[in-house]
């Protein structure tokens, strides 16, 4: 009987043992055509891990980057991109800046700004008016999340005020939405996401669980020598 701990050690787990049996067999062939040829079919299988990213063309450079590291970098082919340095598996990603905008009231974030800055350069009149009003709206909903027990509708005017420098004004009739709408709207949205991550996490499983079981299925045989 087989263990996996007597076994040789798989290169990146992701893609399991049959996987690594294939790379292994591919560096075993003399002939390049027909080890590029059968490169591209392993890379076919490789696929199956993730097959909703099939339609981006950085997965399937990834992919083929994977298979390369599989094979410890020995593997001599004709492939669609180059092969990656042996240093891509030790080298750290470029550090990302963090942004240096600095934000008036954190609970709206530098998107609020923006917007707030945008409605600025519009043209007086009904459109105007009307941007001004979601703006609003979106502001008190941004504070309910950031603080849902104490919200008042005077201070998230003030505070569009104190974003735009005193240059937005709502109407005096203006009413706000009410605040038991708009935590409504965010529950809402959370449960939304929710569903939607865990039918993501669903598709993920069933789409592994299905690779493993072609994967057990099947094994990759060596041509018989005649």
């Amino acid at each position: 009987m087989e263990y996996n701990t007597s076994n040789e050690k798989i290169a990146i787990k992701e893609y399991g043992r049959n996987i690594q049996k294939m790379v292994n067999y591919l560096l075993t062939i003399e002939d390049r055509e027909k080890r590029s040829k059968l490169s591209h079919t392993v890379v076919k299988v490789m696929s199956q891990v993730n097959p909703q990213e099939k339609d981006s063309q950085e997965y399937w450079h990834k992919l083929w980057d994977h298979l390369h590291i599989i094979a410890g970098f020995q593997l001599d082919i004709d492939a669609p991109y180059p092969k990656p340095s042996p240093d891509i598996i030790t080298r750290k990603p470029n550090r990302i800046s963090y942004p240096k905008n600095k934000i008036k009231f954190r609970p709206y974030g530098i998107n609020a700004e923006r917007l707030v800055e945008k409605a600025i350069q519009f043209e007086e009149g009904p459109e105007k008016e009307a941007f001004i009003s979601d703006i609003a709206n979106l502001l008190k909903k941004q504070y309910i999340n950031w603080n849902r027990d104490s919200v008042d509708d005077e201070v998230i005017a003030q505070h569009l005020s104190e974003l735009s420098n005193n240059e937005l004004k709502l109407d005096d009739d203006f009413k706000f939405v009410s605040t038991r709408e708009l935590v409504q709207q965010n529950t809402n949205q959370r449960t939304s996401n929710n569903r939607n991550t865990n039918r993501r996490h669903k598709n993920n499983r069933r789409n592994k669980n299905t690779q493993r079981n072609n994967q057990s299925r099947s094994r990759y045989q060596q041509p018989k020598k005649s």
